[in-house]
């Protein structure tokens, strides 16, 4: 693979480390995963003793202090072990929940939870959406009120990622009822055995079968205040900035999804014969492919470019929201036509196909839906300096 000018040699060995892992720890072993509907922690434990967990987390608790782009190619690489699940699993955790602890957490709340977590001994959750609230964060119910020298959480958090495995909990919660929208939320930390909260039912999904989710509930769960994370009021600016880095993993997983698909469907038309001839040979099915392959190298440079930006502290919530929009839809069309490609065979549960085209679904809704992502776009028109 010819890397990108501003992926660095550091980058790159990560990437042959992930591939090497994927191999021998996570394709023999994926169809079982997926029957017995769990990643087993085993595999967070050896993830975490190689340093994929805490890539960008603080050198002094045991990560590895790197930038965006090493989530990056962490993400595409997991992705192209066609077990989308599994690639869920490992970057909710590492991309996703964790950076909430180190990025607004107090130096005993990192020494207390980070070098676990980072080790993959215990796994962590982010639990923001509701069933009335999904990409639109502000508009979360779930409420805290300080009594005395603790805080007392109710409500219910949906769709939640590594639920019913996970031990620690970032929780996003009104703490000023008075507060309207983006303001008056701030973020927890719930530990699984604090008394009221409680997982409840694991959610059956269409896809990523060996992903588990659940929801989680809060019935008067009383938080000492060290459990409040990062500044009261500041818990959405804290989604918000986090959601940076969740959007280029997202993007990531797609493409790593989409690059692994375009190649297993070409190696199925050079051997799959039909009316004298591979089906490689059909001209209408080569083009079409040549031209996923093109949108899907497209998204991979937008990705990486975004990524560049991110590191280097640069303005990119635009570029950021094309690669969450652009990278998802592109991934989800190409494996239509993978799909198709593949006939009957592709039709078949546990071939890889078909169950590429069901995780793939998920990136397109999660992290903020595609719509979300495109108006995003939109409120940035006037700020492109190229149409000036």
């Amino acid at each position: 693979m010819i890397e990108l000018p501003y992926v660095a040699e550091e980058y790159r060995e990560l990437r042959e480390q992930v591939r090497r892992f994927v191999r021998a720890e996570i394709t023999p072993y994926g169809d079982a995963w997926e029957k017995e509907g769990r990643v087993p922690r085993e595999l967070l434990l050896k993830m975490g003793e190689l340093g994929f967990l805490g890539l960008r987390a603080p050198e002094r608790h045991g990560g590895s202090g790197l930038d965006v782009l090493g989530w990056v190619v962490l993400a595409e690489e997991l992705g192209r072990s066609t077990f989308g699940g599994v690639t869920v699993v490992a970057m909710v955790h590492s991309a996703m929940a964790m950076p909430h602890l180190y990025h607004a957490g107090t130096e005993e709340q990192m020494a207390r939870w980070l070098p676990d977590l980072i080790a993959g001994r215990k796994t962590c959750c982010i639990a923001v959406s509701e069933p009335d609230a999904g990409s639109d964060v502000s508009a979360i119910k779930t409420a805290a009120r300080r009594e005395g020298d603790e805080w007392v959480l109710n409500g219910a958090k949906m769709y939640i990622s590594n639920a019913v495995q996970g031990d620690v909990f970032f929780v996003a919660a009104r703490t000023d009822p008075d507060e309207k929208g983006a303001r008056g939320i701030s973020m927890f930390v719930v530990e699984k055995g604090d008394p009221g909260f409680s997982v409840g039912r694991r959610l059956e999904k269409f896809g990523d079968w060996c992903a588990d989710t659940a929801e989680v509930i809060f019935e008067d769960v009383r938080l000492p205040a060290d459990r409040l994370l990062g500044e009261e009021g500041r818990g959405f600016y804290a989604a918000m900035k986090n959601f940076q880095g969740e959007r280029l993993v997202l993007g990531a997983m797609a493409t790593g999804e989409g690059a692994t698909a375009l190649k297993l469907t070409i190696d199925y038309l050079r051997n799959r014969k039909a009316f004298g001839a591979p089906l490689i040979e059909k001209q209408a099915l080569r083009q079409r492919l040549a031209m996923h392959h093109a949108k899907l190298e497209a998204g991979r440079q937008l990705l990486y470019y975004a990524a560049w930006l991110e590191s280097q502290g640069l303005p990119c919530i635009r570029e950021v929201s094309m690669v969450k929009a652009y990278c998802a839809e592109t991934c989800n069309e190409l494996m239509y036509s993978c799909q198709q490609f593949h006939g009957g065979m592709g039709y078949i549960r546990e071939t890889a196909i078909e169950r590429m085209v069901r995780d793939a679904r998920l990136h397109a809704i999660g992290g903020g839906a595609t719509e979300v992502m495109l108006e995003e776009i939109a409120k940035r028109w006037d700020d492109v300096p190229y149409w000036q």
